[in-house]
């Protein structure tokens, strides 16, 4: 009985990890760029107290052995890579990416982080950055006499000046993918950072090495359906009820075990 209430346990700390994972889906509904995550679980190890397969006599053996499960943990919250829906804003930096791909910027300490969120901006410099003012990798600088902003779906960045009838090159917009996405480290303000798991970046221009497209005047916003989400709240929901009745009754057979008298 003690190995059930253990066991049960195991099963609600899980199941507080899935609810931490959907809530944390759900309140990045509205996020540009975001991508769900889900909790991936696998049993633990198995007390034996008989092998399948035993001789029990010459000829026959055990046909399935006695096995007993001791719970289940959270081995993996890998997200979802999948497109967001789109929106279309018509404002010039605005950016999204149709297909596979990651924008580059510059952290502070010189590392390169990636993201999918492509809300852009000019800082007083002219220079393009997102909304917490990192550059935009690599970086582009735009004219401040500059009218008009196009960006093609191959990422190059024109400009039309104002006076001038020909429009003018500024820059090119690369995106990088990666072999396993999933394997990204996740920094936060919807940047990540490549890891060994991901694999090296693979870094071109828009629609080449498998790269996606970029389009301008459209944000890609998150991929999370908010019904799928609540589902998962209720599923999360029960299997914490149905450990919990587990906890429950294994304490109420250890009470009638130590009620019991001579």
């Amino acid at each position: 009985m003690l190995r059930a209430l253990w066991t049960s346990a195991s099963g609600m700390i899980a199941q507080q990890t899935n609810l931490d994972v959907t809530t944390n889906n759900l309140s990045n509904v509205n996020t540009s760029g975001f991508k769900k995550k889900r909790a991936d679980f696998a049993d633990l190890l198995y007390q034996i107290n008989r092998e399948p397969g035993a001789p029990v006599e010459p000829g026959s053996m055990v046909p399935t052995g006695v096995q007993v499960g001791l719970g289940v943990r959270v081995v993996g919250t890998p997200r979802i890579m999948t497109q967001g829906n789109l929106q279309v804003t018509d404002r010039p930096l605005d950016i999204t990416i149709e297909g596979d791909g990651f924008f580059q910027v510059l952290l502070p300490n010189g590392e390169v982080a990636y993201t999918r969120a492509g809300s852009w901006n000019l800082d007083g410099e002219g220079q393009i950055v997102n909304t917490d003012g990192l550059l935009i990798e690599p970086a582009i600088l735009v004219p401040e006499n500059a009218t008009e902003i196009m960006i093609s779906p191959e990422g190059l960045v024109s400009v039309k000046i104002d006076g001038q009838a020909d429009v003018e090159e500024i820059g090119q917009i690369e995106l990088a993918r990666f072999i396993n996405p999933g394997g990204l480290r996740a920094l936060g303000k919807n940047l990540f950072l490549e890891t060994a798991a991901s694999g090296a970046p693979i870094v071109g221009n828009p629609g080449d090495e498998g790269l996606g497209q970029v389009h301008q005047g459209i944000l890609e916003m998150s991929n999370v359906q908010v019904v799928d989400e609540m589902v998962n709240l209720i599923i999360a929901q029960r299997a914490y009820e149905a450990n919990s009745k587990g906890v429950q009754t294994a304490d109420d057979l250890l009470r009638i075990a130590n009620s019991i008298k001579r």
